[in-house]
Order: C-alpha cells, then sequence, then structure tokens
C-alpha cells in the first residue's frame, strides 16, 4: 500500500471518481481538483507526493498549470493525462514540467505502474535539503510550499528569487559560475550580460543577509561566481 499524498486535477467527473475510488484503494490519500486555478491554489498550497494533471481542464489549461507549479520552485512528480496524441503536446508538456505522459484511454494497471515508478524517482528530499526544508541564519526554506521565512516572518520573494535561492542551497559549498545560473536557472544558454545574475543576487541579499554589504552566505568568488556558505 502506498500512504502518499495525491492530487487528482480531472474535470470530467465520471473519470475523476473511478480514478479516486481506485487510486484510494491503492493506498493513496487523494484529494481532487476540477479546474485549472483551484489546482494551482492546491499545488502551490500544500504538499504533496505526486499530481496527476489533466490538459484540458476549464480556467487554465494543464500545460499553463505545470508551468506555474514550476515556476514557484515546486518540484513534485507531475503525470500529465490527456486525449491529444500529437508527439508536439507531449513534447510541449515535458518541456513545462511534466515528469511522464499519458494518453487517454489508458489502463489503469499502466497509471500505477507510471505514479510508482515516478515516486522511486524521486528523492525523498532535494540535494542538500532535509525533508524539504533546508535553514541557515536565521533562515527556514520550505521547498515544497516555497516559502522562506525570518524568525517567523514570510519573507516576499519572487519565483525567480527562490529558484535561485533553491540552487545555491541544492549546490552549497560550491562556486558556481554566472553562466550556468543563466542556463540553470534563467534557462538562457547565452546572455549579452550577466547582469541579471548580480541584480538577483543583490536582491536575496537584501532578504536574507543580516548585513548585505557584508554577505554570510551569498559570497561572492571574485572573476568566478558565486558561492552559498549557508
Amino acid at each position: 500500500m502506498s500512504d502518499k499524498r495525491l492530487l487528482l486535477v480531472e474535470d470530467e467527473p465520471g473519470l475523476q471518481l473511478a480514478l479516486s475510488d481506485r487510486l484510494s484503494a491503492e493506498g493513496y490519500t487523494v484529494e481532487t481538483a476540477g479546474d485549472g486555478n483551484v489546482a494551482v491554489t492546491r499545488a502551490t498550497g500544500e504538499p504533496w507526493d505526486i499530481i496527476i494533471l489533466d490538459v484540458m481542464l476549464p480556467g487554465r489549461d494543464g500545460f499553463d498549470v505545470a508551468k506555474t507549479i514550476r515556476q514557484q520552485g515546486i518540484q513534485t512528480p507531475i503525470l500529465m493525462l490527456t486525449a491529444r496524441t500529437q508527439v508536439f503536446d507531449r513534447v510541449v508538456g515535458l518541456k513545462l514540467g511534466a515528469d511522464d505522459y499519458l494518453t487517454k484511454p489508458f489502463e489503469t494497471i499502466e497509471l500505477l505502474a507510471r505514479l510508482e515508478a515516478l515516486l522511486r524517482r524521486a528523492p525523498s528530499s532535494s540535494p542538500g535539503l532535509s525533508l524539504e526544508r533546508y535553514s541557515f541564519g536565521d533562515i527556514t526554506v520550505d521547498v515544497r510550499k516555497a516559502e522562506v521565512m525570518s524568525k517567523g516572518r514570510l519573507l516576499d520573494l519572487s519565483a525567480k528569487e527562490f529558484q535561485l535561492l533553491k540552487y545555491f542551497i541544492e549546490h552549497r559549498g560550491a562556486t558556481i559560475s554566472r553562466d550556468e545560473l543563466l542556463q540553470e536557472v534563467w534557462g538562457y544558454s547565452a546572455m549579452p550580460s550577466t547582469r541579471t545574475v548580480d541584480v538577483h543576487v543583490a536582491w536575496l541579499r537584501q532578504k536574507l543577509e543580516p548585513n548585505p554589504r557584508l554577505p554570510q552566505f551569498i559570497l561572492t568568488v571574485h572573476g568566478l561566481g558565486y558561492k552559498f556558505a549557508g
């Protein structure tokens, strides 16, 4: 039996009920959402072990939902369901953050196998993070909720600032070049200027460092890039 929390995003009532019953019988704790807006709220506001996400949804489609979830820094495995069969649609889903893709109609046994495979591949915690949380100084980072707290106060970080901080934490102790950060956090293979990284680092320091002028956590390695020492 599983004991995993699963969010099922499916707007067709019959399929939602059938899948909920079968997944519950397999031991999953199943919660449902019937449209894209509710899906984003629940996916980004609660901890989940895995998400089943239909593409064709009212409110906003599954592609947009997946993209928004990933922009919030949430790495919960996503299995997309769709009646579409075109390769282009599958590629779009995967590029926007889905981990696997299942085309309707499908056999439930295959769905269960895909879920089990995704859960096996998913790390119990991200590299360098303990139980989806990480603390340094007065700062606590909750990866699942994409929240950063300082002395019990929620800090206002943009999605890109959170992704940058998460990348630093996952690679703490390593010297990371600006080009690597542009490619891995922003997705740019080339940029006319690395000023984008420097600006975001400065913003992070203002929010995280006791003294941004003398940073303790996000250190500059002159001529090379940055190092996270939290």
